[in-house]
């Protein structure tokens, strides 16, 4: 693989693992009521909890791109 396919492949996997941990930190909040035959909730926001999770990651991915941009971290 070329260093520039490495580069790439290390960013795309940093923003998922950004997105996935945003969006299962955020699975709790807001749940609301709980159907009381199912215990699973009536509301769960699923499609604003990814939205904020990708704006979360969005930062998160920002601030870990300006590492490697300024040489703090290497790859």
């Amino acid at each position: 693989m070329t260093a520039l396919a490495v580069h790439w492949a290390v960013l795309l996997s940093a923003f998922a693992t950004f997105w996935f941990l945003a969006l299962f930190c955020l699975f709790p909040v807001g749940l609301g009521e709980a159907d009381p035959q199912t215990g699973a909730p009536s509301n769960p926001r699923l499609a604003l909890k990814m939205a904020w999770a990708t704006a979360i990651a969005a930062v998160l991915f920002a601030g870990f791109y300006a590492l490697i941009y300024f040489g703090v971290v290497d790859l």
